[in-house]
């Protein structure tokens, strides 16, 4: 139970807290959440698109997502950091922009002006990692739960069953209604572009891209290639070592020689000694 080959999830929890926490004693909440009539048609703050999803406003909020992501980390550990953290970015431009445009160009204008809010918080991307989480991860037990106080007689249709998985879902539920219905919304979103992505219905471009590795951490591989140059030059130094002693070795020994590593030359050569 830790964040082993998740450097990502980590990122998204802590900063997910540290937003939060920070956005409530700065007293600047008022900048994470959209208002379509306010903010985008008459001030034009066309930023909130970019903001609204960096933090949530309330401490259950807080809880559930945190929560959410932590237990969806096994979707960082199967595809790696780096798959991982190119869906989220991808994730995050479409969930930016689609929500606040649905509800600016359809849900607005046919609600007379009351559907107009849209809540702060990543209810969006945590809903597109779940749909990734709903495919690949399978249940490991089921249980049921008696809606009767007898006893169960053959095939017990007043019991409800769940499994190991339902916890997962029931938090993302409890995101999804918070703040009826724009966060409805943003989790419909989330889940439709988690989704797409899974069954490559977005642009080919946008999910075959991959963010670059020393941003999750990954070693580049011009470090191997400096060490096999090393260890290369130093098997030439050997060699040449050996021509100016006047030490001639067969053709065959000598490329032997070349294959062996360092260490076992070593060995070789405290043996002959003795």
């Amino acid at each position: 139970m830790s964040f082993t080959n998740a450097p990502v999830t980590r990122t998204l929890v802590v900063g997910l807290i540290g937003a939060s926490i920070g956005a409530s004693l700065l007293d600047i909440k008022h900048y994470f959440y959209i208002s379509i009539g306010t903010h985008i048609l008459r001030y034009r703050q066309l930023w909130r698109v970019l903001a609204y999803q960096l933090c949530y406003l309330n401490s259950s909020e807080v809880l559930f997502g945190a929560m959410a992501l932590y237990n969806m980390r096994t979707i960082e550990q199967r595809w790696g950091s780096r798959k991982y953290a190119s869906f989220i970015l991808v994730t995050a431009l479409f969930t930016s922009v689609i929500p606040p445009l649905i509800l600016m160009v359809f849900l607005r204008p046919l609600s007379f002006g009351l559907l107009d809010f849209l809540p702060a918080g990543p209810t969006p991307i945590i809903f597109a990692i779940l749909a990734q989480y709903h495919a690949m991860i399978p249940h490991m037990y089921k249980y049921k739960v008696a809606l009767t106080t007898g006893p169960p007689v053959g095939q017990d249709t007043s019991a409800l069953t769940f499994s190991d998985k339902s916890t997962k879902y029931l938090m993302a539920g409890q995101l999804a209604m918070s703040q009826y219905p724009g966060s409805l919304l943003g989790a419909v979103v989330g889940w439709l572009v988690g989704y797409a992505w899974r069954n490559e219905a977005l642009p080919g471009a946008l999910t075959r891209w991959r963010v670059p590795g020393w941003v999750v951490g990954m070693r580049s591989l011009k470090t191997n290639a400096e060490f096999e140059n090393m260890r290369r030059r130093l098997e030439n130094e050997g060699a040449a070592t050996g021509t100016a002693s006047g030490v001639q070795q067969p053709a065959g020994q000598a490329e032997g020689n070349r294959r062996r590593t360092i260490g076992q030359q070593l060995i070789d050569e405290v043996r002959g000694a003795f």
